[in-house]
């Protein structure tokens, strides 16, 4: 018998103050992965340093479980930087296999240093937008979109389509958005921004400084976008899918995703193999699995609320909604040169409003 387990694990520094672990697989054996392995030929261990949320690691200890019934799992839990740092420590001597989901397009080749260069076999298959720099495999979209509480709104009697919606008097003070210098969803929504209206227009800055004239609260939760919406505390989070997708599916039933009618896109996060994992073979499995048509479907039908990336995914039983809207391309290049000069231009903005 198999076992998996999900750990939470929160760092200190370095040191490791808690932990969790549940959980066991079928022994059923698979036939045939994408990559071409024998399923039953694996064994051993694999440790995975996630930053996604409970229900996208459930999904990966249900499907590549399943598949791979002799490799023991284990997950450890944390955010992007605590990750980073940890992997940084033990570079002489790692533990950790896979980093998954911690790293984003707007990283660039900030942190390939750090990770094995591995290119999954489904990455040809991949949209040209979302393929690997040689270390990254992308393999999910956290796509941009505004979280609404549909009681307050019809009670308002507003109706939110977009950005520009959100800047209506009617609003003020009661949408809320996380600070972009220090989470990741709220810099993916300003960078949304600038796709639809233009990088570092005039037009772009202009719908920002509206959004802070209107009392946008600033919060340095990105959770409290969603989760303080549905406790009815605000009208509209600017946020991303995954957070209102996992309340959505939990029973919430007073809230709506709105795609911005501007535009909607989104970062593609990755996982990528840390350099000399002990448990290399695992390893390129779990990249392999993660990259493949069959196993971004297994992930959505196993409860996976972060959109993924392959063509062809069926989404008919997923929790994730199928778009009937494109997702706007962004440049990449530019936001990622340029995102130490526009997070400054964002602080002194917001400072004219909120000091």
């Amino acid at each position: 018998m198999k076992k998996r387990k999900l750990m939470a694990w929160l760092l200190t520094g370095m040191m490791v103050v808690s932990l969790a672990a549940c959980g066991s697989s079928s022994d059923d054996a698979g036939t045939e992965s994408d990559s071409g392995s024998d399923e039953t030929s694996l064994s051993g261990d694999l440790v995975i340093y996630t930053a996604a949320p409970e229900a996208d690691n459930n999904s990966i200890l249900d499907g590549f479980g399943e598949l791979y019934p002799d490799i023991n799992i284990e997950m450890i839990e944390g955010n992007q930087g605590e990750g980073i740092a940890r992997i940084q420590a033990e570079a002489d001597n790692p533990t950790i296999d896979v980093f998954y989901t911690g790293i984003n397009e707007s990283d660039g080749d900030v942190y390939a240093d750090l990770f094995e260069e591995y290119v999954s076999p489904n990455n040809s298959d991949l949209a040209e937008a979302y393929q690997s720099n040689g270390f990254y495999n992308y393999n999910m979209i956290s796509t941009c979109c505004i979280c609404v509480n549909t009681e307050l709104a019809e009670e308002l009697g507003v109706e939110i389509k977009g950005y520009e919606d959100l800047t209506d008097p009617a609003l003020a003070g009661k949408f809320i958005m996380a600070d972009p210098t220090e989470s990741s969803s709220a810099w993916n929504n300003v960078c949304n921004i600038f796709a639809d209206y233009g990088y570092d227009s005039d037009e772009a800055w202009d719908l920002m400084e509206r959004l802070l004239a209107n009392d946008m609260v600033i919060t340095d939760s990105s959770s409290a976008c969603f989760n303080n919406v549905q406790a009815g505390e605000y009208v509209a989070g600017i946020t991303y899918e995954g957070g209102p997708i996992d309340l959505l599916s939990s029973g919430a039933e007073n809230i709506e995703i709105v795609y911005p009618e501007e535009g909607t896109g989104g970062f593609a996060f990755a996982s990528a193999i840390v350099k000399d994992a002990p448990n290399m073979e695992n390893a390129k499995a779990l990249v392999d699995w993660l990259t493949s048509l069959d196993g971004q479907q297994s992930q959505l039908d196993n409860g996976a609320s972060q959109r993924r990336i392959a063509d062809g995914l069926d989404f008919s039983d997923s929790v994730v909604p199928e778009l009937d809207v494109d997702l706007v391309t962004r440049d990449v290049d530019w936001l990622v040169e340029n995102k130490e000069a526009m997070i400054e231009k964002w602080t002194a903005l917001y400072t004219q409003y909120y000091n």
